[in-house]
């Protein structure tokens, strides 16, 4: 397991509690994370799970894949530490990871 906290737009902080293997995304939706839309189910095709990722955690996460990198070229908010969640497995490695949701994903 692994803690993992979204801080929601107006600073409001909702921690959830992942089990190894899962994606950010699919445990976010779960414990129904405000901002996190998902509308594609995980499958890396709308980019509606985006967060922004502090710097101290960007070197702990998997390297961005080409489809992931399309995917935010479409994002109205991108900026360079932005990650979709579906692409971020959750492993023990990322227990305390503290994310932050745009205020909107479209």
């Amino acid at each position: 397991m692994a803690k993992i906290t979204f801080e929601e737009p107006d600073g409001k902080l909702h921690t959830v509690d992942m089990a190894v293997g899962q994606s950010v995304m699919e445990g976010a939706v779960k414990a129904m994370v405000a901002g996190i839309d998902a509308d594609c189910g995980g499958a890396c095709s709308c980019a509606t799970c985006m967060v922004y990722v502090a710097a101290e955690w960007e070197d702990k996460l998997p390297a961005k894949q080409s489809d992931e990198k399309q995917m935010l070229e479409f994002c109205p908010h991108v900026q360079p530490n932005s990650r979709l969640t579906c692409q971020i497995p959750v492993t023990d490695a990322l227990d305390g990871l503290t994310v932050k949701v745009p205020l909107t994903q479209h």
